[in-house]
């Protein structure tokens, strides 16, 4: 049995920003929605690219890649400041709590890795599973947020040599009624930090076109009488029906399926759409798993459509108050559970836009971090309109939704390979 291929780490540095915006230099106080992340894996996302045939011919391809990427990090991170800081707890005795925030000053930056490794991208892309190999691509493997008190806050590579922002980040904080700087009530990270160990879990990545969405889309209007479910609510309660199919779960077993909603323009008066830093739900429509299988598409998608379109003001500013009476940080083992089903990341994100002077990424691939039963991140596909889907479940569930005709009769061939 021949060896596995390791990751070679060649070479590792820390870059600043280009030069110190003097907002740079103060304190970066994390909000509600920030707080209850400190003990959530460090998000893990890549693009996988094609070296360019050319690159051969040119014996410092290589090198003049990697100057131009830490240059233009570098530039980048003038702009995007808090990501080269690092975490500082600051314990109060008397009431015991404790005040976390970015110093974006006394950090030596974030970390840029070079590393190699001996295989070919059809030897990440075909096999039916995600390989376990593409779990060491990424860096701060099993950490948490927290961990950002030692650790880089991001471990990155940028876009382009020449960085010109049309949109450039909000860095002015938010709080609930413009109101103090938010103190957690505890006095020591154990009171509030776990780690969390995912079960067995296949991953595998599931492609739908845009026909395919469209499709799903208008089958589940037609069932519920409307023409308002949308394209992505419409995908959702697809997977929710059949992940709950897939489990064989009892009949009066209650599912959840929930939703990451951005509440950005859902608060009275709107957060700028570039506000930066966490502002997001988890919002959850809730049912039994025999009532979700015996009726339709269309009626678990407008389960899903009223979830987020009740998702106001109202219910956001409901939650900042139950959490400023009791703050808490979200614990993975106990936030999710293996009846329900979590659909992450979102479709509108532009990560193809993403070019780094080697043409178009071929693929995306996540890490380690945050995945348990359940666990649906979504992505863009290629082809525009479509959707990618990358899908946690035990070994057994995942072969019974490879079995599902309702779910493989929507996914489509995959074109990355091509």
């Amino acid at each position: 049995m021949s060896t596995p291929p390791k990751i070679r780490y060649i070479s590792e540095c820390f870059i600043k920003p280009q030069y110190a915006l003097e907002e740079s230099k103060r304190p970066f106080y994390l909000s509600p929605w920030d707080l209850t992340m400190l003990s959530v894996h460090y998000i893990q996302k890549g693009l996988l690219y094609n070296k360019p045939s050319s690159a051969d011919a040119q014996e410092d391809f290589i090198k003049s890649l990697l100057d131009k990427l830490k240059q233009s990090l570098s530039v980048a991170l003038v702009h995007f400041y808090p990501l080269s800081g690092r975490l500082v707890t600051q314990i109060n005795e008397n009431p015991p709590s404790s005040l976390v925030f970015v110093d974006c000053s006394n950090s030596p930056g974030a970390k840029f890795i070079y590393a190699a490794l001996d295989m070919t991208i059809s030897d990440v892309l075909s096999p039916i599973d995600v390989p376990p190999i593409v779990q060491s691509f990424f860096d701060h493997d099993k950490a948490v947020n927290h961990d950002g008190h030692t650790r880089p806050l991001l471990t990155v590579q940028a876009q382009g040599n020449n960085i010109s922002l049309t949109r450039p980040p909000i860095h002015k904080r938010w709080f609930p009624d413009g109101g103090p700087i938010l103190n957690l009530p505890f006095k020591h990270q154990d009171e509030f930090i776990s780690r969390f160990e995912a079960p067995k879990l296949r991953e595998r990545m599931f492609h739908f076109s845009s026909e395919s969405i469209a499709k799903l889309k208008a089958k589940a209007n037609a069932e519920s009488n409307t023409n308002k479910i949308s394209s992505f609510q419409s995908l959702s309660a697809l997977v929710w029906r059949c992940i709950t199919r897939a489990r064989h779960l009892p009949h009066d077993q209650i599912t959840h399926c929930r939703l990451a909603i951005n509440n950005r323009a859902r608060m009275e008066p709107h957060l700028p759409n570039d506000y930066f830093g966490n502002s997001i739900s988890a919002g959850a429509a809730v049912t039994t798993a025999g009532e979700l299988l015996e009726h339709s598409l269309g009626w678990a998608a407008w389960k899903l459509h009223e979830l987020v379109a009740n998702h106001t003001d109202k219910v956001v500013r409901g939650w900042l108050d139950n959490w400023l009476k009791s703050p808490f940080v979200y614990q993975l083992d106990r936030l999710f559970d293996p009846h329900s089903v979590m659909m992450g990341s979102s479709p509108r994100f532009n990560k193809y836009g993403n070019e780094f002077g080697m043409g178009k990424a071929v693929a995306l691939r996540s890490g380690y971090a945050n995945k348990f039963d359940g666990k649906v991140s979504s992505y863009p596909g290629k082809e525009e309109g479509s959707i990618d889907l990358e899908m946690c479940l035990p070994p057994d569930s995942m072969s019974a939704l490879e079995s599902d005709e309702e779910f493989m009769d929507a996914v489509s061939l995959s074109h990355q390979l091509h």
